[in-house]
């Protein structure tokens, strides 16, 4: 049986370069190639492949929304994640969406070819050591970040965003006093030390879009 795959990535040159590996297996066929999370949902809605590749950080919708869109419209299509970013924000993200592995790019060739042959079977490739990071993930940092008010939330994107104390109040509507209190909780409730604390922790488990991500490869 031939094994229809799309991927989805948004470097010309990794797609070919995935492209390239997966010629070599005389049972898998490249049917389309997506450069952005747009792209990647008309193509499986089109061409209804076996296999969809999907890239984390590129163009479009965030790849959860589309993992759910095509466990919802196309339950025929199986989705690997194929990244160069190897974190518990992302793992806890897609396997809940519904994805069958997360598979990192420093992944062999054969490792590639063999995985998709296994999703293709109906086999699960979440990993032991996977399925505990992202245990420990909802345990920790997500317990933490849902202890934050949606007002605290708002203030640490803020600062994030380089906002000082007086534009996030006159961008909520409160006081600068209000600001002071809800850094403070903030701080408290996460366990932090300070605001560059508070916003290296934001970036690093994924509530706030790292820059990094933004421009580097997924």
């Amino acid at each position: 049986m031939t094994i229809h795959v799309v991927i989805a990535d948004d470097h010309p040159v990794t797609r070919a370069g995935i492209s390239t590996i997966l010629a070599a297996a005389p049972d898998i066929d490249v049917i389309g190639a997506a450069k952005d999370g747009r792209e990647a949902q008309e193509l499986v809605k089109a061409l209804q492949p076996d296999i969809l590749l999907l890239d984390l950080v590129m163009p479009g919708p965030r790849p959860a929304d589309i993992e759910r869109w095509v466990r919802h419209n196309h339950p025929e299509t199986i989705t690997l994640i194929l990244t160069a970013h190897d974190r518990d924000y992302y793992l806890a993200e897609t396997v809940k969406a519904g994805a069958a592995g997360f598979l990192t790019k420093e992944k062999a060739p054969q490792q590639l070819i063999a995985a998709i042959r296994r999703a293709a079977q109906g086999d699960v490739l979440w990993t032991p050591d996977q399925l505990a990071r992202i245990q420990a993930w909802d345990k920790d940092v997500k317990a933490r970040w849902q202890r934050l008010t949606k007002r605290e939330r708002e203030t640490l994107v803020w600062m994030a965003e380089g906002k000082t104390t007086a534009h996030i109040a006159e961008a909520l509507v409160i006081t600068e006093n209000t600001v002071r209190t809800h850094v403070g909780n903030l701080l408290g409730k996460l366990k932090l030390a300070s605001r560059e604390a508070a916003i290296a922790w934001a970036w690093k488990h994924g509530f706030i879009e790292d820059e990094t991500d933004a421009e580097g490869a997924g």
